[in-house]
């Protein structure tokens, strides 16, 4: 999963003009005319796709094989192509072209289905949020931990096996996030939304060209149809039958989570321009962007599994990790590190901007809440210090690090978080939302058909789940915490 800027909240400053029918300025909520076109949204869907979550895939498809590794991919991309279809068509309540406007995924929640069920699509996103934090802590000291092995490895002639704990790395990320968890307004950076997709790209490619350059060089395109054989030693773990099942629902997770942005499709469609309605817009731009994610994923997936086969990392990069040029394989995990950085930033907003929020709503006549201090910055100007900000983001940052150093299992927590996420927030909702907006009949053929999906959807999360936590715990059984190294 990749990084965008939410792009509705750089027209907040126009909520409060009043519609102006035939206005060129503005569209008909009183807003700034909205520009976004097919390709415009389809760049913003790609961007926020393709991220770390890439780096998994060769490992999921080796849980596989050729055959169901694939299948599974192509699956998932039905699935999310058929479902944010359904949720672009919650983007206005009523009717397509004139109804009223819902600006975030919650608020099409609040008026489609409303009531309990918008306290739960909350706490599931916020929750995920929140492991999404954790994940990318864990992504990033990887990456770096990987670079220090590199060099070390090579100035050493391979001497020197290089072990490296990762537990600093995870500490500098965290001092490093609560630093730019204090930026005011850090949602309306638009040039991050660039530099993510020009990261993500290039560790992805990167990743990708050596998996080619792996394959070419032994001419062996490596792995099996079923994937691991039961029996395989992989490390110091032996492959049984449970396992394989375990680690088959864990993979899953994996491309789940590669998946995942149904969380943000409804604020892409913010910034789209209509006539054609928005939703038909949002169709389109979804076909050209899945359709790319998923000929990207496939080559990334399938090239980095023929070139490991049974061996294939958790993390793609990782398995170049001492091959040259180790300089080239360096430039892809600085890459990666950049691209979380201002990704981590990117995607605790919502859960920053709801407790502070909540927390002055609830108390409003609290000086540690609501007060800004005015600080005069060299350089940079005038700078609002709030009190309340600064403590509760720095506890926030600590906490995701200090669970990170505990555990630090990148592809259990990526393949949790892609249980969690899919079914509620890609699946469940969307059909929810859609059956209340096309007021389809109970019982209906259709109705029958969009529950099958989601109860279908349903179990394959929570074997994914299943798969990710037996993944932990099976990690915890040779696991010290804090004293992480590799």
């Amino acid at each position: 999963m990749g990084t965008v800027l939410p792009q509705h909240q750089a027209f907040d400053v126009s909520v409060d003009v009043q519609p102006q029918s035939g206005s060129k300025c503005f569209d008909d909520d009183g807003r700034l005319k909205r520009t976004g076109t097919v390709w415009t949204a389809s760049a913003h869907i790609i961007t926020a796709v393709i991220g770390s979550g890439v780096l998994a895939l060769a490992w999921a498809i080796a849980q596989l094989g050729w055959v169901a590794g694939p299948a599974v991919m192509l699956l998932f991309s039905f699935v999310t192509y058929y479902t944010s279809s359904l949720l672009s068509a919650c983007y206005r309540t009523g009717d397509p072209v004139t109804g009223k406007r819902n600006y975030t995924y919650t608020d099409a929640v609040r008026s489609n289905l409303g009531g309990f069920k918008v306290k739960i699509c909350g706490f599931v996103q916020y929750l995920n949020l929140f492991g999404v934090a954790i994940g990318y802590t864990i992504a990033s000291s990887i990456s770096m931990v990987a670079i220090k092995r590199s060099n070390c490895f090579h100035s050493s002639d391979g001497k020197d096996e290089c072990h490296v704990n990762s537990n600093p790395y995870m500490i500098a990320f965290g001092i490093a996030e609560i630093i730019f968890s204090q930026i005011e307004n850090f949602d309306q950076l638009w040039w991050l939304s660039i530099v993510a997709a020009v990261m993500s790209f290039t560790y992805s490619s990167i990743g990708l060209g050596l998996g080619i350059g792996k394959v070419a060089e032994t001419g062996t395109i490596r792995g099996s149809m079923t994937g691991i054989d039961i029996g395989t030693v992989i490390g110091t773990q032996k492959i049984t039958e449970t396992l394989k099942i375990w680690r088959s629902f864990q993979a899953l997770g994996d491309i789940a989570f590669a998946y995942s942005y149904s969380l943000i499709l409804i604020e892409i469609q913010d910034t789209v321009k209509s006539p054609p309605s928005e939703a038909k817009t949002m169709r389109k731009a979804t076909l050209v962007s899945v359709a790319t994610t998923t000929l990207f994923y496939m080559l990334c997936g399938c090239m980095g599994y023929a070139a490991f086969g049974d061996a294939s990392p958790t993390n793609l990069l990782t398995g170049f990790g001492f091959y040259n040029p180790y300089w080239l394989i360096d430039i892809a995990n600085a890459a990666i590190v950049i691209h979380l950085v201002g990704a981590y930033q990117v995607f605790v907003q919502p859960l920053f901007a709801f407790v502070e929020k909540s927390a002055a709503e609830k108390y409003p006549d609290s000086q540690f809440i609501t007060k800004n201090i005015k600080i005069q910055i060299p350089c940079v100007g005038l700078y609002n210090l709030n009190m309340f900000r600064l403590v509760w983001r720095t506890l926030f940052v600590i906490t995701t690090t200090v669970i990170s150093m505990i555990l630090p299992f990148f592809n259990d927590v990526v393949g949790l978080l892609g249980a969690l996420g899919f079914w509620p927030l890609t699946v469940y909702f969307p059909v929810e939302m859609y059956i209340v907006q096309k007021r389809i009949p109970k019982w209906s053929t259709k109705w029958l058909c969009l529950q099958t999906l989601s109860g279908a959807c349903l179990i394959i999360s929570i074997a994914a789940a299943a798969g990710s936590i037996a993944g932990v715990l099976s990690d915890l059984k040779t696991y010290k915490p804090f004293q992480s190294s590799d």
